[in-house]
């Protein structure tokens, strides 16, 4: 869904655990956290806070733990 980034709480080479909270977007004045699908390191942040997203855009890649 489209919606505001206002919270980054991780950067790229982090270490994150399934979970774990990555970003925070506002969407129709609620906050939805985003969080880890798997234990793995983040490879890329493709947004910071303040950007407008739209529904399909990648935020973040991960990186699977070996």
């Amino acid at each position: 869904m489209p919606g505001k980034v206002v919270a980054v709480a991780v950067a790229v080479g982090d270490t994150v655990v399934r979970g774990q909270p990555l970003l925070t977007l506002e969407a129709m004045k609620m906050e939805h956290a985003l969080t880890a699908p798997f234990d793995g390191e983040v490879e890329a942040l493709n947004v910071s806070v303040g950007d407008q997203v739209s529904e399909g855009v990648t935020l973040a890649r991960l990186k699977a733990s070996a």
